[in-house]
């Protein structure tokens, strides 16, 4: 392979991000109670924009939302806009996600 990078940050585009919120074990329900209305309604407005594609609730609590977005940054910035997160009563991990790489071998001869 000389003369191709071998990096997969360089050939892996990001095309969604993937955010798990979870509700940190010390907070009060009635806290997240309170704020619920707010969130719902800030996270409707980001499905109508189109920044969140998809929307689940997790077992055991949190969310799992699927972004139309490909920077990590700026996730973790539009995210902490959202009521819960903006009072510390959510949290959320967020991972890069893109086409499946090993795919790339099977377009080469």
């Amino acid at each position: 392979m000389s003369g191709q990078s071998t990096n997969r940050a360089d050939t892996f585009p990001i095309t969604r991000i993937l955010a798990i919120g979870s509700v940190a074990p010390d907070v009060h329900a009635d806290d997240v109670q309170r704020t619920m209305p707010d969130e719902v309604r800030d996270t409707v407005a980001l499905y109508l924009d189109g920044t969140i594609d998809q929307w689940y609730a997790r077992h055991g609590g949190g969310v799992l939302f699927l972004l139309n977005l490909n920077d990590l940054d700026a996730a973790a910035r539009v995210l902490a806009t959202l009521p819960l997160a903006k009072a510390g009563l959510m949290k959320f991990e967020l991972t890069a996600l893109g086409p499946l790489f090993p795919l790339n071998g099977l377009l080469r001869s």
